[in-house]
């Protein structure tokens, strides 16, 4: 069981952390306002719209997340050569990130979503994306980023929104550094791209993915486990853990321990990149020397702080600390 003291040193020690994030790069846009009729012309509300934001979505929120939490990172992916790729490319270097890993593709576009907010609820989101897998060009461009920079880092974590980036080539890749290395790589996965992540060292499936990729619903302790067993042998990685939402979290380990963490977030208010937060901070965590029952409770109390908060939200250090100091998990 982690204890306070230990958990704030782990904490503090993110800052020695260098991790790689690759994945789907997306503008996460809010328009946010208010609903106080139903409109003439059809049964919808009518959104009087009192501002709008743009955030860092996707693999770019994990980004955030790491540098939020104290760690150091580098984003690798693909945007397009259009108007939201160069918003993006600003954004990213108005927040002083490295650029480099960040290839153009003009055969497809920036991926965005937009999300219409009103009286703190969802109402509707846009998509605007491509899900074709990428040029054989980029994929190149990509392979050869991670092979001159893969030894700098002490982790990975591979963000798969599932638009065309992430297939075996690439983890391949990256798995060769994990051999060589012993980089951590951690996936938060899509269900189509579940076969590609044999070997990794953890994948953070929620439940809905986790029984996707099962083939059965979870629905009891016993199918849980069930489930948590299947994944490990499946996909031979050292451990799974099951993010189950107001359920927590529950971690299976190769080794046969198996773990539940109760959730300790009083209030949800919006689970947008909840995933995002749980993954970067279990990944610094492992980068920083934690034990696995450590990191899930470090990334359960990061998961706490951002769905208390609405849009696309990160947990800092300094919230993070709060939440280990004045909240204990028993499990």
């Amino acid at each position: 069981m982690g204890t306070t003291r230990k958990l704030l040193k782990i904490v503090n020690d993110f800052r020695r952390a260098r991790i790689l994030v690759i994945g789907d790069i997306i503008l996460d846009e809010f328009v946010w306002g208010k609903v106080s009729r139903i409109s003439p012309e059809a049964p919808v509300p009518v959104v009087e719209v009192t501002k709008e934001s743009i955030m860092f979505g996707g693999a770019a929120n994990v980004l955030q997340n790491i540098r939020t939490l104290g760690g150091e990172a580098v984003l690798v992916g693909v945007i397009g050569n259009d108007y939201n790729g160069e918003r993006m490319i600003e954004m990213l270097k108005e927040a002083g990130y490295r650029t480099d890993g960040i290839i153009r593709d003009g055969l497809r576009p920036t991926s965005i979503k937009t999300r219409v907010v009103a009286q703190h609820q969802q109402v509707v989101r846009f998509d605007r994306e491509s899900k074709e897998e990428l040029s054989r060009r980029t994929y190149s461009d990509v392979k050869a980023f991670l092979e001159s920079k893969l030894h700098e880092f002490d982790a990975v974590i591979v963000s798969d929104y599932g638009k065309g980036l992430i297939n075996r080539g690439i983890i391949s890749h990256i798995l060769e550094s994990k051999d060589r290395n012993g980089t951590v790589v951690a996936v938060d996965p899509k269900i189509r791209n579940f076969r590609a992540y044999r070997g990794v060292t953890v994948i953070t499936p929620n439940q809905k993915e986790a029984e996707e990729a099962c083939g059965f619903e979870i629905n009891s302790a016993k199918t849980l486990s069930r489930a948590g067993t299947y994944l490990l042998k499946a996909y031979d990685t050292d451990a799974i853990l099951i993010t189950r939402g107001e359920h927590g979290m529950s971690l299976f380990q190769s080794d046969g321990t198996i773990k539940h963490i109760p959730t300790i977030a009083k209030e949800v208010y919006d689970v947008t990149g909840a995933g995002d937060t749980v993954i970067s901070a279990l990944t610094l965590a492992l980068a920083a020397g934690a034990s696995w029952i450590d990191a899930c409770i470090i990334s359960n109390h990061s998961a706490g702080i951002v769905v208390g908060k609405l849009g696309t939200a990160t947990a800092s250090a300094k919230e993070l600390e709060s939440s280990i100091r004045s909240k204990s998990v028993s499990f």
